[in-house]
Parts: structure tokens; sequence; C-alpha cells
């Protein structure tokens, strides 16, 4: 059946290329950017008391609706779950998906998606009790450890754990929600998913510090956006918000001093910005895109520090998430 919806999507997608409708137009016609989202990852994705969809990943939705509508309110959040998100993307139900989502090379070919460049570096974890014992991969052995189904983290277990030859019990949730229940109540030994998720439900237990998060990294789990393959038009416009974000980091531009940026003299600023206009209009963008963007909802700084940063619950140390000036991985292209 997935496989069926993504060759009736492709072939959508190619005839309306053709005709000069491609996914950029279509959102612009339809005024309105649907972004696929999590509902259940508090700092990335997750709705607060107001019915208002909040978090990391969110506001790079907010972000795209600013760059390509002018608008960042001029976005609808679809809640989807590990199991149905590539099913949205593949029918065309979302126009993209910024939702917690490794970039691996099934997903960039299987299943049919691009993904742009990562905005959050991450790896698989552990959470497990303080006075559980358990303090290596090995202390596994006989125990049972909690894992969400239709996710990269229940392939990772199994693969490092059998390799360490540990014998344990998976327990496989649906959800998120359902599983940090579970494990909160007792039923595992341990949890596994990435870091940040780890982090981002610790404040959510019961008692947050009869828990903690163990050293042990196990994978490599780059999230971004990624929409459908064959629209290279609308996969650059969603590749360079994102490089946006990063570049107005590097060069000190925020949401509060973008308008004294326009008189800068650097050239990759002023291309950026749109004060020289022929590389953003070549997106297919008005020229202000990415100025709109930044004003609209921040660099990539402004983002992470709304949601993850020292001033959050979470307090997510950047990492591997900062500038490749500051020895983090973020690196934008020029804007040549």
């Amino acid at each position: 059946m997935r496989k069926t919806l993504l060759v009736l999507a492709v072939l959508v997608l190619i005839v309306g290329t053709a005709f000069g409708q491609g996914k950029l137009q279509e959102v612009q016609a339809r005024g309105e950017l649907r972004c696929g989202v999590n509902q259940t990852l508090p700092g990335f994705g997750s709705v607060d008391a107001a019915g208002e969809f909040e978090g990391f990943d969110v506001d790079f939705c907010r972000s795209l609706a600013a760059a390509v509508l002018g608008d960042a309110n001029a976005v609808t959040f679809r809640a989807l779950s590990a199991q149905e998100r590539f099913t949205a993307v593949q029918s065309g139900e979302v126009d993209v998906l910024i939702r917690n989502t490794t970039f691996t090379l099934s997903r960039d070919t299987t299943v049919g998606l691009n993904f742009t460049a990562p905005t959050f570096y991450d790896g698989q974890g552990f959470m497990v009790r303080t006075d559980s014992g358990i303090n290596t991969l090995a202390d596994f052995e006989g125990r049972s450890i909690c894992v969400q189904s239709g996710t990269t983290t229940e392939l990772n277990l199994a693969d490092v754990l059998g390799a360490l030859d540990v014998q344990f019990t998976p327990v496989i949730f649906e959800s998120a929600p359902q599983l940090v229940s579970a494990y909160d109540d007792g039923q595992c030994d341990g949890w596994t998913t990435d870091k940040s998720g780890l982090a981002s439900f610790l404040p959510t237990l019961g008692v947050p510090s009869d828990h903690r998060i163990m050293d042990a990294t196990i994978s490599k789990e780059p999230l971004g956006p990624a929409v459908l393959h064959g629209d290279d038009q609308w996969y650059d416009v969603v590749k360079w918000v994102v490089y946006a974000t990063f570049a107005a980091e590097e060069y000190g531009i925020t949401s509060d001093n973008i308008d004294e940026a326009l008189e800068s003299p650097n050239p990759q600023v002023r291309r950026m910005l749109g004060v020289d206009p022929d590389q953003v209009q070549g997106l297919g963008l008005s020229a202000d895109a990415m100025y709109q963007a930044i004003l609209q909802v921040g660099n990539y700084a402004e983002i992470y520090d709304r949601h993850l940063g020292p001033d959050t619950q979470f307090d997510i140390p950047r990492g591997l998430n900062a500038p490749y000036t500051g020895g983090g991985l973020l690196y934008s292209p020029p804007f040549n």
C-alpha cells in the first residue's frame, strides 16, 4: 500500500511539474503551508494549554511559511505519529515533514524522501533509574527495555545489543506517551530513544531526580526536514531556508537587528537578505524571503534557545548543534 501511494504521488508530482505546478506553486496558490510535526515531544513539537503548536521543529515550519508566504502563521500543523509520517508525505497530505525524523539511506531511497540539512544532530541513548545498577550496555543482560515501534531506535537497539550478545526483552509501544508512562510506572528497566527525546521527557516523569540518562550513545541521528522526491525546486526552497537560519547566526543577524543588517557591506549578507535579489529570487521566492524568515522567527540560535536552551526546563547543550565556528556541525553553503 505504501509503495502504491508513493508511485501515485510521484506521478502526480511529475505531471503537475510538467505544467509548471510544483509544490512551491501549490503552496503559494493555497496560501498555506501544511507541515507534518510531532505533538507529543516537549521542546520539539507539542501542544500548549491554549491548543497551539510549539517547539523547535514547529518553528522551522513557521520559518518556511514566512519565507514562502511572507507570514509565519500561514501554516497548518498536522500531528503525525511515527507510523503515519511517511505516508503523509507520500500522499501529499503534508508539504514538508519536520518531525524529529532521522535521515537514513532507506528513507532517502525506498521511502522516497529528500532530506534537507539536518537541523539537529542527535544520537540514541538510554534512560534508567538511578538505583538500577545499570551503568553499561552489558548491564541490560536479562533486563527489559522500552522502545517505540516504527523508529530507527527499535532497529538500532536490536543491532547494537545483539552485537554485544546482550540478551534483553524489548517492550514495544506505538506512541511516545504510552512508552513514557509505562517506563515511569516501572514496566521496563530502561528506555531508549534519541537523547534529545530523553532530555525532553525527563522533566515530565513523576520524580525526575530518580532517573538519569546514561553516557552511552549507540547511533548517529541527524534530524531535519524532509520532502517528497521529484520536486527539486521545493527541495531547494526548504533546504535554503534552513541554511539561512545557520548563516544568520554565523553573521550575528537576529530578529532584533536584521534591519541594521540590510546596510551590511558583506556580499553574503546582502544576497541572503535580498538586498542583492538575484540569488533568493532564483529559488522562486520574493527577494525578502530569508529576511522575513529571520525577522518573524529568528536565526538558529534564537529558535534553539527559545525551546531547548539554558532558560528552558531542558537546557540541552548545543554540542554538535553549534556553528562550525564554535566547534559544531552547523554550516551554510554560500549564498552565491
